[in-house]
């Protein structure tokens, strides 16, 4: 799997060819605001991969989002 990571702003202009990638390529899009990872855009076929993967692949996915998440940890409070 490809992840790529692009601006918001990108993401809104080209959504569709964004929404074509991700379906037939398997490519994951980790979108970003003001600089800032916010969110994650991929494939319906490959969320469920990812529900029914074995330990070390959860592993992987969890590092991934750890390293493109500094600002806060997956499940903890975000102050404001």
């Amino acid at each position: 799997m490809t992840t790529k990571t692009i601006p918001s702003t990108e993401a809104q202009n080209n959504f569709g060819r964004i929404l074509d990638d991700a379906i037939q390529n398997g490519t994951r899009y980790v979108i970003k605001r003001r600089n800032t990872p916010q969110a994650i855009l991929l494939s319906l076929s490959d969320l469920e991969r990812l529900l029914t993967a074995n330990e070390i692949e959860r592993k992987e996915i969890r590092n991934v989002i750890r390293e493109l998440s500094p600002v806060y940890n997956l499940g903890e409070t975000v102050k404001q």
